[in-house]
């Protein structure tokens, strides 16, 4: 009877752990989103520094790109607009200071930023969200504007605080011209997302105090308390926003990166049992009603925060993250600059962030990450960066799918062929014939097998190849001599819904003659 109780007691003790072990070393997911903002204000990530010629900043790049590829990413958070400026070309506000060193000053002619960014990315599979900044115009009270500047042409949008000019929210005008400077882009690049981070309203200051007591005086309609008003112009500009795009472009993404807490339990019993600063009464941005009102596609909480952080957890905030998803898709930011930092002892513990990143995969209502900065990976994080690539995101992965944007999936590509080589083995297919909401292909997947291997698309050790380009061919020049292989190739839809495979067709590559 003991001896059974004791065995009895065993298993209740010990089979949580095991069952909690199992799933961290589960192959990674073939969905996950694996992003990384890329910083342009004050030259953080890129360009280096300004006044590069366009050769360098494109070699940057393309460095940048392909280290973050070899890491596994498939998705570039791009800054393209820091503080009322441009790195793009199509843009009704001036170039910006830090790509050339002044306002206003274009690269060489022909040469679009953002264009290259969005080719050189699709061409390794990953995804380009456009940043926007919306209501910061300057990083500091010296500030040299172009004549192109908007503060230039309607100074009276804007407030000083601490020393840097800011949008006022509560102007109608101001939010209708946001929109469409974002539409600008929208309607003249292929981008995958719009991206805003977490700067609304401002950071608190201590001895300074926004200025818009006249704009509360003029536009307060039926509100009475100024707290709840200036939430309110938030909100109008994320609605409108995200009608907007939408209405131009199914396909694109609306995504926002606010603070982590939106309110603490103390301020709100549905908020998070934290006590940090929270986006709802500090920056006056509702954060969790967006995604309630299903006004952004995902939702991208910066939790800069360790597990053992007393006033903000990193895993409470996971949580009440996931707890409050309502059906939209959740990527967690993560503090890959903090690592090894004197801020939290836990930052110089290597397994951090890792450890955070399995967390989250334990998590069915979590999609993904998103680290800050892509410079970090490889200064501070380096250690981050390679158990990303030799572990954690070891194998390719597609972008989570958005059923309510789009659940309909391209038809399979036609025709495909391999033929083994001296330079590799060529692949070629047909384009797939439209889908039933009038889609081909804007991207393919291609799957090799060994001899023996099982054949499935569900095991994304199986990926060789992701393109989000529309490119029908492929020669696989990493095969052995003397061995079999076996292929299929899928189509990916703009919002990478994959097709039925094409396929599989084996190939017998030829001993390579001494």
């Amino acid at each position: 009877m003991l001896k059974n109780f004791l065995y009895a007691l065993l298993i209740v003790t010990i089979l949580p752990y095991i069952l909690n072990a199992q799933p961290l070393t589960k192959i990674a997911p073939k969905r996950e989103f694996r992003g990384v903002w890329v910083a342009t204000v004050t030259n953080i990530d890129w360009p280096s520094r300004p006044g590069l010629s366009v050769d360098q900043q494109k070699q940057e790049l393309i460095g940048i790109l392909e280290r973050h590829k070899a890491q596994g990413m498939n998705a570039i958070i791009l800054q393209v607009r820091p503080a009322g400026d441009a790195f793009y070309a199509k843009s009704r506000e001036p170039w910006s200071q830090w790509l050339m060193g002044r306002q206003g000053l274009a690269p060489a002619p022909g040469y679009d930023p953002l264009t290259f960014a969005i080719k050189e990315a699709h061409f390794r599979g990953m995804e380009l969200h456009a940043w926007f900044n919306p209501y910061r115009a300057s990083m500091s009270s010296s500030t040299v504007f172009s004549d192109s500047h908007a503060f230039k042409k309607h100074p009276e949008w804007f407030f000083t605080y601490g020393g840097k000019k800011q949008f006022d929210p509560g102007i109608p005008e101001v939010r209708e011209y946001i929109i469409q400077v974002i539409l600008d882009v929208v309607k003249e690049y292929d981008v995958d997302g719009i991206h805003f981070d977490d700067y609304f309203y401002p950071y608190k200051l201590e001895g300074q105090t926004i200025n818009d007591s006249n704009t509360f005086n003029k536009y307060k309609e039926n509100f009475t308390d100024i707290g709840d008003w200036r939430r309110n112009n938030v909100n109008v500009l994320i609605k409108q926003l995200d009608d907007s795009i939408h209405h131009y472009k199914k396909w694109v993404k609306f995504g926002i990166s606010p603070f982590g807490i939106w309110r603490n339990k103390r301020e709100d019993p549905e908020g998070s049992a934290s006590s940090g600063l929270s986006n709802y009464a500090e920056l006056f941005a509702d954060s969790r009603k967006w995604v309630r009102e299903g006004w952004v596609d995902y939702i991208n909480p910066q939790i800069y925060f360790t597990f053992t952080r007393r006033v903000a957890p990193f895993g409470t905030l996971v949580d009440w993250w996931s707890n409050n998803s309502y059906g939209r898709h959740v990527y967690i930011g993560q503090g890959a600059y903090l690592v090894n930092s004197r801020a939290e002892l836990a930052w110089r513990n290597l397994s951090e962030v890792p450890n955070q990143i399995r967390y989250i995969r334990e998590n069915n209502r979590i999609q993904g990450s998103v680290y800050f900065s892509s410079k970090s990976l490889s200064t501070v994080a380096r250690s981050v960066a390679d158990s990303l690539k030799n572990d954690l995101y070891k194998y390719q992965a597609l972008p989570p799918q958005m059923p309510w944007l789009d659940e309909i999936a391209p038809n399979q590509p036609q025709q495909l062929s391999a033929d083994a080589l001296k330079d590799g083995v060529h692949l070629k297919w047909e384009r797939p014939l439209k889908a039933s909401d009038g889609e081909t292909a804007s991207g393919y997947v291609i799957y090799r097998f060994a001899e023996g291997e099982k054949i499935s698309v569900l095991d994304p050790k199986n990926i060789l190849k992701i393109s989000f380009e529309d490119y029908v061919s492929f020669i696989d020049t990493s095969i052995e001599s003397g061995k079999r292989y076996s292929y299929l190739v899928t189509a990916l839809d703009r919002l990478k819904n994959e097709s039925e495979p094409s396929g599989p067709v084996g190939v017998e590559v030829p001993l390579a003659k001494e």
